[in-house]
């Protein structure tokens, strides 16, 4: 039996005619730049998260670059992230001159630790960017009322996370800016490279508009150098189209899930992936910590069994950023869940047999 990490086709077949006929009525139109359909996405992806103002823009990355542009984070300033996360959160700091600021991450939720958050506050730091990894919110209760007390914006970089929620209240709906990625192996993927910022401020919203069309307004008149980084119309017809699914998909992924839990909790090589109380995820991975990782990789594999490690190398590890002096130590806990993390397949499409054959292969490896 093949169980892939993620199987679009499974996931597009039922919803492959609405999506032709969105297609084609752009198509139709030959309004390829901001074309209605953008607008009308926005609008409804505002209404479901219940956040005033969204605006698409090219990609997740260039969303958290155009939230750091319209909050004025640029040279000598800091931002507070984590170091367990996609490279692109980091780079979009780093793209903006500022300087990425690593804290470490609980080992349990492989989120920001919020009390090493404050540990980092400089003179320097204007900004904290919270990621809700593998769709859990950050425990944003504590990581705003830090940015309150000492004056910091918060950017929540919900790339993983969308419509998971922190004490009932959505993601993205916290923070100054919030931003989301639709990669296509996103929980609502694109056909495509897209992306959005969210916010509740009317001026940060006219301004992200601005910079995400290199910041004219009006036309040939520049205030700011922006982004050439409009939203797809093809893209934001299909994303209207599968926000739809969007919730159903979404409890798909938690059933897998607590499938998972209810027959491997017993395996003592593994810990499976904890949940904050106030916390609701969407699994956009369901990442585990094992021991012998590569070994249980390869077996996997072996049994065409997808699985990935997401991440293998913490970023102040990494080359490119070897300017900011990080060394091995500084975040022990990234550094750790490096060497032991995999996620499995938690796609809303599995089948009974595929989660037992996943199940039964990861028991087999350990016996």
């Amino acid at each position: 039996m093949k169980v892939p990490l993620l199987d679009l086709h499974a996931q597009y077949a039922p919803i492959m005619p609405e999506l032709r006929q969105a297609i084609d009525e752009v198509l139709t139109s030959h309004y390829y730049i901001m074309g209605p359909q953008v607008k009308a996405f926005e609008e409804k992806m505002a209404s479901y998260l219940g956040i005033r103002y969204a605006i698409g823009c090219a990609s997740g990355t260039d969303a958290l670059v155009l939230a750091l542009k319209a909050l004025g984070i640029g040279d000598g300033d800091e931002v507070i992230t984590t170091p367990f996360t996609f490279f692109a959160t980091a780079s979009s700091i780093w793209r903006c001159n500022a300087k990425p600021v690593f804290a470490d991450i609980d080992p349990r939720t492989f989120n920001l630790d919020p009390a090493l958050v404050e540990k980092a506050i400089t003179p320097r730091t204007r900004a904290i960017m919270p990621v809700h990894l593998f769709g859990q919110p950050c425990d944003m209760d504590a990581i705003m009322a830090i940015a309150k007390k000492h004056n910091l914006f918060v950017i929540e970089d919900n790339a993983q996370g969308i419509g998971s929620k922190w004490d009932g209240k959505m993601s993205c709906s916290f923070g100054d800016i919030g931003t989301l990625s639709f990669f296509p192996s996103k929980n609502l993927g694109a056909m495509g490279d897209a992306g959005m910022c969210l916010t509740n401020d009317d001026d940060l919203a006219a301004k992200l508009r601005q910079l995400r069309v290199h910041g004219e307004n009006p036309r040939y008149f520049h205030k700011w150098v922006g982004l050439n980084s409009r939203l797809d119309t093809m893209q934001a017809a299909v994303l209207s189209v599968k926000l739809d699914s969007l919730q159903a998909w979404s409890e798909g992924r938690r059933r897998n899930a607590e499938y998972y839990a209810q027959h491997l909790n017993d395996v003592p090589q593994i810990k499976l992936p904890c949940i904050d109380s106030k916390a609701l995820t969407i699994y956009n991975q369901y990442t585990i910590i094992a021991e012998n990782r590569d070994g249980l990789m390869k077996h996997l594999a072996d049994n065409e069994i997808g699985c990935a490690i997401y991440y293998p190398l913490p970023l102040h590890l990494q080359e490119c950023f070897a300017s900011l002096g990080g060394k091995k130590g500084d975040c022990p806990v990234a550094e750790e869940m490096a060497d032991k993390v995999l996620s499995l397949p938690v796609f809303a499409e599995l089948s009974r047999e595929q989660l037992d054959f996943v199940i039964q292969t990861i028991r087999n490896f350990y016996k």
